[in-house]
């Protein structure tokens, strides 16, 4: 498992979602130029959210291509049937929701057996207290700051009291999992997300929309 998943600094992890979906080798390469050592990739059923993407058998293609750290991010009904075929194609981390009625604690447990990172996210009007009996088994926290299924939704600012909570929870317990944001994410409201608490950003249209990805990764993070 790449350490970079414990590192306790700020990590930039654009969302291939917002690349060219006819060429993402291409998308994958415009990450690897910009500084950026992660990259989300949004797996989407069309049930859990109103939309379909890429599935493990792109996911396993990409993987040859790149060493970029692969942050999975399942958006499934049924996660728990799916894990183990993106743990072989080749994820670093995989981030489960926790709306979904399947068996959360053992399937965080199954991917962390595999030598693999664990995250579980969290939709914005889902109660952000639901997830604390779940804290002490992820790597990762996700914060959703959109509703998930679209790439280029507005930011919600009211989800950055969730990071805050959880940055504050995090230390009150002794705990250490990154957090992070994905929805909407941009130069104008990154900072307020890193205040909040998140060490970790997903951006996706902002990002390949931006005329030197270098230069916005360098902005986003503030170095």
């Amino acid at each position: 498992m790449k350490s970079s998943c414990y590192e306790n600094r700020l990590i930039l992890a654009p969302s291939i979602i917002g690349g060219n979906q006819a060429n993402l080798e291409e998308s994958l390469r415009e990450i690897e130029l910009s500084g950026s050592e992660w990259v989300h990739l949004d797996v989407m059923d069309g049930q859990f959210v109103p939309n379909v993407t890429l599935g493990a058998t792109i996911v396993k293609a990409l993987r040859s291509k790149t060493k970029l750290f692969f942050d999975v991010h399942l958006m499934l009904n049924n996660p728990d049937f799916h894990v183990q075929s993106f743990i072989d194609a080749g994820a670093d981390s995989i981030t489960l929701h926790l709306e979904p009625n399947y068996p959360i604690k053992k399937t965080l447990e199954l991917v962390r057996s595999k030598d693999c990172a664990v995250g579980l996210a969290l939709n914005p009007l889902t109660p952000l207290e639901k997830v604390y009996p779940f804290l002490s088994f992820v790597d990762l926290m996700l914060v959703m700051t959109v509703n998930p299924g679209f790439c280029g939704q507005e930011f919600m600012p009211e989800c950055l009291e969730k990071v805050q909570a959880l940055n504050a929870f995090k230390f009150k317990n002794g705990l250490d999992f990154r957090i992070e944001v994905d929805g909407g994410i941009s130069l104008e409201n990154a900072k307020s997300c890193i205040l909040a608490g998140a060490n970790t950003l997903v951006c996706g249209t902002s990002f390949f929309k931006s005329k030197n990805k270098e230069q916005f990764h360098k902005e986003i993070l503030g170095i």
